[in-house]
């Protein structure tokens, strides 16, 4: 599906434009990242008491305050936030706060008039894409339709400012090879039917009905190929997973938020036969029935620390590593900043006591069985710090850009 608009809403200027899917994930993007920049101002700026701070975005306008509530809805019932009816709240409001710092936001719902032909819906909803607007008046859409977004003329009449008009595509059926599949298109001719399909025509195929035809609602016809015997069948179509992540939940987390549903294709292959039997299989065309809708599932980045259970004491794990007994006060600053003694500590890709990745514990010999030992890490430790040159130059370095 494809959305239209006449009128660009950042500079009220007359002018054709079209917004494509690739254009609104990149608008997204840029809006978490400008949502993480502002995250210590938030804190700043952040009016009351409590341990939460919440970044609350009500129809462009942005209010920070402190809360000890347990709950988005909570929260904003403390604040004295009014809600309406048809508002939609993101995250929702019994989402439960376990965080320090939320982005809260609310899509006011207000009214939109959607036309589909004769039939025209007025409709009060908070969705801030045309096709779930449409979908709120109760039209269903399809890949193929385009939707034209005409701010209304006279608001006062209309009684909404936003003026959804939707343009069908048109249901033609095409036997593909000996078979029959139904496919919709706004395309005006046979011609620009095959090339929005991705259909080439090979040097043996034929068309039921010359290339210039004009297409209708309801037209058929047939494609076929001379000569070598053709067969088509139905293939799914594999939808794409986007992976959102949440630094509020635990890197185990993981919950679908928007189900993916697999798309379909036709396929027509030549195949060639010896004795009843197929010795060779060539596909030779393709075309898209039905798009795969991409799965949207929510994944934890929160890291959780697990306490080592291995036994043993630092003092006996430096013994072991063969450290000198004269090095283990820096040693001990350092693995004390970096892990608190922890061997199984990780913080993204690092890991271990002196957190470093597991590649580097694997190249010093600390890999398998080894990755969590305490005496392997520390011996892997001695020899990292060589870059410094001794323990006490690694102290230096660590003291002086908190971080080795």
């Amino acid at each position: 599906m494809r959305i239209k608009s006449t009128t660009n809403f950042l500079s009220g200027v007359k002018k054709p434009f079209k917004i494509t899917f690739g254009v609104l994930s990149i608008f997204l993007v840029a809006s978490t990242i400008f949502s993480i920049v502002i995250s210590a101002k938030s804190h700043a700026e952040a009016e009351g008491e409590g341990a939460k701070v919440l970044s609350v975005y009500d129809d462009g306008q942005r209010i920070s305050f402190r809360t000890d509530a347990n709950t988005v809805r909570a929260a904003l019932k403390e604040r004295g936030v009014a809600l309406n009816s048809g508002d939609n709240i993101e995250p929702s409001l019994d989402e439960e706060l376990t965080g320090n710092d939320y982005n809260v936001n609310i899509y006011r719902a207000r009214p939109i008039l959607v036309e589909d032909g004769a039939s025209r819906e007025r409709v009060m909803t908070a969705s801030q894409t045309p096709q779930k607007m449409a979908g709120d008046a109760g039209f269903k859409l399809f890949d193929e339709d385009i939707i034209y977004n005409n701010p209304s003329e006279n608001p006062a009449v209309d009684g909404v400012a936003t003026h959804l008009k939707i343009k069908r595509a048109k249901l033609i059926s095409v036997d593909m090879f000996g078979k029959k599949t139904d496919f919709r298109t706004q395309a005006e001719t046979i011609k620009d039917f095959l090339e929005e399909k991705k259909i080439s025509l090979q040097k043996n195929d034929e068309v039921s009905v010359p290339l210039e035809t004009k297409i209708k609602v309801g037209d058929n016809f047939r494609i076929w190929r001379n000569g070598k015997q053709i067969i088509t069948v139905d293939e799914e179509i594999e939808f794409e997973v986007e992976e959102i992540k949440d630094a509020d939940k635990e890197i185990s987390y993981r919950q679908v938020k928007e189900l993916g549903e697999k798309g379909t294709k036709v396929v027509s292959y030549e195949i060639e036969m010896q004795s009843g039997e197929e010795i060779s299989r060539t596909k030779i065309n393709e075309a898209e029935t039905k798009k795969p809708k991409k799965q949207v599932e929510i994944v934890g980045t929160k890291n959780v620390i697990m306490p080592y259970t291995g036994g043993g004491s630092k003092t006996e794990w430096l013994r072991a590593s063969g450290i000198p007994e004269s090095e283990w006060g820096y040693v001990d600053f350092i693995i004390t900043k970096e892990s608190t003694w922890n061997p199984n500590a990780r913080n993204g890709q690092y890991y271990g006591l002196y957190q470093t990745n597991t590649d580097n514990l694997a190249r010093y010999g600390c890999s398998g069985t080894l990755l969590s030992d305490p005496v392997c890490q520390l011996q892997a430790a001695d020899k990292y710090k060589s870059r410094y040159g001794s323990w006490a130059d690694a102290y230096n370095s660590w003291r002086a850009q908190g971080w080795w």
